[in-house]
């Protein structure tokens, strides 16, 4: 048999420091996978979409009638000036299905009777929370079906009344809510139109009796001044038209607001109807990098 030589020292380095690239480099590619993994979960997953946000901010005015039986038995009309701050938020429950809106609003008016002799003075806040549930329907067109937590509070003055020349407007209600949603193209720029309802279904409010004054409240004289509210004394409705619309690389909104508030308590009527017309922008935030464009028809 052949003697085998004895390798030299420099070659069985090389070996080994061979051997040891050989392992490195497959460590290497086996830790890349594995820290690959969670990255592209997450990429995949929904969690992009759960953290996205839209807020608007919109600015109107419009016309307002006031009808407070317990300052004047007559209606009193006239111009307002409104604002309304909405933000819509998808969520992760139900697979992404379900979206929360909060919208806070107010107004303030100055109205006159017929005859011209005789001012009302009258503002009132609003905050609204609500949970939809989503789903897509015609193609682009989806309806949104939910509940709401609503609460306002205000006052009107009568500048006439030397007894009783303030009513405190205060109440809070439990609401049925419908939206829908179609975002559309013109020449290949982006529209959203939106439309939604809202409707009271129960609640309280505060009211004096008829004749009450605010003086015998103050005494401690309660004479059942918190109401249980329902459709069939207090009637109210809201209604929401928008149109969103991308300029110079922006979003803005227009639309018309219609709300609604009446009441039938206490031997009392009251009525607050308000049209507005209004306009603002659109912000879309998303807390996590991805490349889109600048306008996005809605949250969602």
């Amino acid at each position: 048999m052949p003697l085998s030589l004895p390798v030299p020292v420099t070659g069985r380095l090389r070996i080994i420091r061979a051997n040891l690239l050989r392992t490195a480099v497959c460590l290497t590619t086996v830790w890349q996978l594995i820290s690959g993994m969670p990255c592209r979960a997450q990429e995949s997953s929904s969690l992009p979409e759960n953290r996205a946000t839209t807020h608007a901010t919109l600015f109107g005015t419009g016309r307002t009638s006031l009808y407070e039986t317990y300052l004047s038995p007559v209606t009193y009309t006239g111009p307002h000036l409104s604002f309304l701050h909405e933000t819509l938020r998808k969520t992760h429950w139900l697979e992404g299905r379900i979206t929360v809106q909060s919208i806070f609003d107010g107004f303030f008016c100055y109205t006159s009777n017929r005859a011209g002799n005789s001012d009302e003075m009258g503002g009132k806040f609003n905050y609204s929370i609500g949970w939809h549930y989503n789903w897509n329907v015609a193609g682009c067109l989806r309806l949104m079906a939910g509940g709401e937590i609503h609460a306002g509070l205000g006052a009107i003055y009568n500048n006439r009344n030397s007894n009783n020349p303030v009513q405190a407007k205060a109440d809070a209600d439990l609401c049925a809510s419908l939206m829908a949603v179609y975002p559309f193209h013109i020449r290949r720029v982006p529209f959203t139109v939106r439309y939604q309802a809202s409707l009271p279904l129960t609640g309280v409010m505060f009211s004096p009796q008829y004749g009450q004054s605010y003086y015998e409240m103050s005494l401690g004289n309660y004479d059942h001044n918190v109401c249980f509210t329902h459709p069939g004394n207090a009637p109210s409705m809201r209604h929401l038209l928008t149109l969103d619309f991308p300029v110079a690389g922006f979003t803005f909104r227009t639309g018309y607001l219609c709300d609604i508030r009446q009441s039938r308590v206490n031997g009392l009527r009251s009525h607050i109807w308000n049209h507005s017309f209004m306009i603002g922008y659109v912000k879309h935030f998303n807390f996590i990098k991805r490349k889109e464009s600048r306008h996005r028809p809605f949250v969602l």
